[in-house]
This record gives C-alpha cells, sequence and structure tokens, in this order.
C-alpha cells in the first residue's frame, strides 16, 4: 500500500534538480519577476550593488547543481550523506562562479544618468532660442555624451539661437544659464 510513497535518492535529488532548473528558466524568461513582486529578499539589491549570492537565479544554479550532483552520486552508488555533501559543495562551486559573473556584468554596465551638480558651471550653447521671460533648450557635453536640458535665462532676458552660455542653476530638470556676455559685465 505504501509503496509508491518509497522515493529512491535519486529522484529526490533530480527533482530538487527539476525544480531549480524550473525556477532558472522562469526567472530568465520573466527577467526579475521574482525580485518585483517580493519573492527575492536580497540585502545586495537593496545598495544598487548588483546581485547578490542569495538572489533567485543565484540560488536556483545552487539547487540545480545540487540535486544533479546527488543525484549522479546517488547514481554511483553512494549513500545520502556522502552524495549529499558533493551536490552542497557543486552547488556552492557554480552557484559561487554565477555570482561573480553576474557582478562582473553588473559592473560593466555604463550609466547615463547625470547629476544635477555635473552640469552647474558647465560651458552650454542654445539650440532653441530662449525668449524673455520664457524658456528654450541647451545642449552641453558631459563627457562623451552630449546633454539636452530645457532652459531660462537667469535675468529673464532673451538669448538668441547659437548663443555659449553657462549653467548656473539646475531646478529638477531646467537649467538657468548667464550669456557669456553677461558674465563679463
Amino acid at each position: 500500500m505504501l509503496g509508491w510513497l518509497q522515493v529512491s535518492q535519486f529522484t529526490v535529488f533530480l527533482a530538487l534538480a527539476a525544480a531549480g532548473f524550473t525556477v532558472l528558466l522562469i526567472s530568465l524568461v520573466f527577467g526579475e519577476l521574482f525580485e518585483h513582486i517580493g519573492l527575492d529578499h536580497d540585502a545586495d539589491d537593496l545598495s544598487h550593488g548588483g546581485p547578490g549570492f542569495f538572489s533567485t537565479r543565484v540560488m536556483s544554479v545552487f539547487v540545480t547543481t545540487f540535486g544533479g550532483a546527488g543525484a549522479l552520486a546517488t547514481y554511483f552508488k553512494l549513500s545520502a550523506l556522502p552524495a549529499s555533501l558533493i551536490g552542497f559543495l557543486t552547488g556552492i562551486f557554480f552557484a559561487t562562479l554565477i555570482y561573480l559573473f553576474a557582478r562582473f556584468l553588473y559592473g560593466q554596465q555604463a550609466t547615463s544618468e547625470i547629476r544635477g551638480t555635473e552640469l552647474v558651471g558647465r560651458q552650454a550653447r542654445v539650440v532653441v532660442a530662449i525668449p524673455a521671460g520664457g524658456v528654450g533648450q541647451v545642449r552641453c557635453r558631459v563627457g562623451e555624451e552630449l546633454v539636452d536640458k530645457i532652459a531660462r535665462s537667469s535675468d529673464g532676458l532673451a538669448i538668441p539661437e547659437n548663443t555659449a552660455v553657462t549653467i548656473s542653476e539646475v531646478l529638477g530638470e531646467m537649467v538657468v544659464v548667464k550669456a557669456a556676455s553677461a558674465e563679463q559685465s
């Protein structure tokens, strides 16, 4: 009667490998699904320092390799304890490899985020004329990137297109500029 409940060690390890692989596939197909619905509580992710060791993908690699190596060890007639130890060590090894690779990839990402403090004091050029009391657009170079910002003049006077200006203040997405001739007076 209880014959269907008797499960071999090999089957248990294989089921763990299958479960880990299924979670890995789901997280790869649906992206950061588990992080968005609150199932991935990774402290490293909170600091935006890249993936942590306990992220969904790293843990699913651990479970997959733990199960696979454990199943392989039981296939070669090892008992549950040595098979579990081999699975654990193999899981740690491959999870660490994935973690290090993910951290490397995260570190290679470039950001195009430019902070307002980087703009203050920079030279820019008016690309859309700024009317008196109105707004126009300026363009400046920050590193290798060209940045366009909505701009208004600091004194409220009109600034024609193609005039060199200096950014004196950042107000959210808008910058306040002074014409180069206004700075010299």
